[in-house]
């Protein structure tokens, strides 16, 4: 079924809010309910309709408590606590990780709180069990930069040309925390006991979305290499393809504000945050990862 068709099927059930896309490709907003409302068993099931048929949902200007966050992300599956909770783990909520670039006085430390988080990725596709969805909430954005950009996997598989979709038939990438995290956060590498909860994991190329039935590239920076390919070979082809399936005209930017909800799913998407002057600007974000299957 392609999104045309789940966009179709899912608004003639009359969902009881209104929605707006976002973007062309993916993404949108959900309007005229709260998020109390939205955590009711009512709401929630044609939620997460619009949900799985946008690929991302937002609420603007609405209160989010840390409690409320996680007791939100527990309505879509078991919340991640993350192996660098220690790090950035949220006071007494430790499913929370905290996006901050604030000292402990509060002002900018003039350092990026995870400079991972600025490639294209998925969340947690270094698990076995991977993201099935992200929640972010702002509490404090940037007047400029600070973007998150998203990108449609469904469509970067069915663009494919034939010849590479023939390459990538049955080809597992090794998805590796300990490598992404070097490459681009290699001041503050994981230590021997975080690399010991984390070894390096297989996944298809191309999953089978477990809920649509569709399918879509599950790549991104944590991909290290390809299995039963040789290392740098392996390395080429991700890296090609990374830039391949994630063109600008099918990609969506969030400008953020303040008091923002979103939701996406990181079964058929890929994100990235974008720069902002870390030294001058206040940028908090407070994320929640929710747990799916293993991939097929």
């Amino acid at each position: 079924m392609t999104q045309a068709q789940l966009k179709s099927q899912h608004t003639a059930r009359d969902w009881p809010f209104a929605i707006e896309p976002l973007h062309a490709v993916l993404g949108c907003e959900i309007v005229g309910v709260t998020l109390e409302e939205a955590l009711s068993p009512r709401l929630f099931a044609p939620i997460y309709e619009a949900f799985l048929a946008y690929q991302l949902i937002l609420f603007r200007d609405v209160d989010l408590p840390p409690a409320t966050q996680v007791a939100f992300a527990r309505n879509f599956g078991e919340v991640q606590v993350h192996v660098l909770s220690d790090q950035y783990g949220y006071k007494d909520h430790p499913e929370i990780y905290l996006l901050s670039n604030l000292d402990k006085d509060g002002n900018p430390s003039g350092k990026h709180p995870d400079k991972g988080t600025l490639y294209w990725h998925t969340d947690g596709s270094w698990r076995e069990r991977t993201g099935q969805a992200t929640m972010m909430y702002s509490e404090i954005v940037p007047e400029a930069g600070g973007e998150t950009q998203f990108a449609d996997m469904y469509s970067a598989y069915d663009l494919l040309p034939a010849a590479m979709k023939a390459r990538l038939e049955g080809r597992r990438a090794i998805h590796n925390f300990d490598f992404s995290r070097t490459r681009r956060h290699g001041e503050a590498p994981l230590t021997a006991e975080q690399k010991a909860k984390v070894p390096p994991i297989t996944h298809p190329i191309v999953r089978t979305h477990p809920e649509t039935g569709r399918k879509a590239i599950f790549l991104g920076d944590h991909a290290e290499s390809i299995e039963g390919m040789d290392y740098d070979e392996g390395r080429a082809l991700i890296e090609e393809l990374n830039v391949i399936i994630t063109p600008p005209s099918r990609v969506y930017s969030h400008s953020w504000s303040t008091r923002q909800c979103m939701v996406w799913d990181n079964r058929c998407t890929l994100h990235r945050a974008t720069v902002f002057d870390e030294a001058c600007l206040k940028r908090v974000m407070r994320r929640c990862t929710i747990l799916g299957d293993r991939p097929y």
